[in-house]
């Protein structure tokens, strides 16, 4: 089972062409994610506009590093990014405010999507789950406990806490042993109880996907849509929810302050927002 809610429910993309060639550099998640955005949105955004898209590949938090680190001259145009690291970065003054009224699809996309003060936009929602490798257990997973059976020692993958599955799963230990959002303490502590079962502490998409085919790792906190897409090209690996509740993302795209080529990057984002960016993203998942 899995699926991408999408905000964007009709509309096409009516974009300007530039007069002259230029580049958008997009910062984005790596992974099949790339692979379906390369598909569904900058095919369609370089088609509309004769510029080139080049995009620098990362997390959330990479993104936010690269912001700071060119502040007020970013590197990249086009920001995604977990809307709790957006946030963080709205906070420092780093993301410019966009005129959103102005893309074609502005109004085929619900209002909740959009930051109030119009510095990001949550195009789609997704989750963390339990991937499984279901050659090993034929019984689905049914609780993030289910991680910390013995039986699993050195069978397990978490993401690095720097990811944004690493920062779910400590989330949802933390809340499943009695901690709080202002006290994690509970959560790391699991952590360190759970670390014998860990075989390694992820931070690419391709390294889930390399330790489930070569049948390394059995479990590991992941997102159904990498689930399903490597599940397509045969890796031996299924989508569990725990019944504790799998952990909710909200992506976003915003466009870094002092963003030489914002034009662009709004004409990049009502493609991303338009019916057929949306359907296109969400049938590859």
């Amino acid at each position: 089972m899995r699926s991408r809610f999408t905000f964007a429910l009709f509309a096409a993309a009516a974009i300007t062409v530039p007069s002259h060639a230029a580049e958008l550099v997009i910062g984005t998640f790596g992974g099949s994610f790339a692979d379906d955005t390369k598909t569904c949105h900058v095919q369609a955004f370089e088609k509309a506009t004769g510029a080139t898209a080049i995009l620098t590949l990362g997390s959330s938090v990479d993104m936010a590093a690269k912001i700071r680190a060119t502040a007020n001259n970013p590197e990249i145009d086009v920001a995604y990014m977990d809307i709790s690291i957006a946030k963080q970065v709205k906070a420092e003054g780093l993301l410019e405010s966009l005129d959103f009224v102005s893309l074609s699809n502005y109004a085929a996309v619900a209002p909740q999507a959009f930051d109030a003060d119009n510095q990001y936009v949550n195009f789609m929602t997704a989750a963390t789950v339990i991937a499984y490798n279901p050659n090993e257990i034929t019984t689905p997973p049914t609780s993030w406990n289910d991680l910390f059976d013995p039986q699993y020692a050195g069978k397990i993958a978490l993401g690095d806490i720097t990811g944004t599955s690493g920062m779910h799963f400590l989330l949802a230990v933390n809340r499943m042993k009695g901690g709080s959002l202002e006290n994690q303490d509970a959560g790391f502590a699991a952590i360190q109880e759970l670390m014998p079962n860990v075989l390694m502490l992820y931070t690419q998409a391709d390294q889930v996907v390399q330790l489930f085919e070569r049948g390394e790792v059995v479990m590991a906190p992941w997102y159904p849509d990498r689930i399903g897409s490597a599940a397509d090209k045969g890796v031996p690996v299924a989508v569990a929810y725990p019944k504790e509740g799998a952990v909710g993302i909200q992506p976003t795209v915003s466009v870094p302050k002092g963003s030489a080529n914002k034009e662009l990057a709004m004409q990049y984002i009502d493609i991303l927002l338009s019916a057929e960016g949306q359907k296109c993203f969400a049938e590859k998942k």
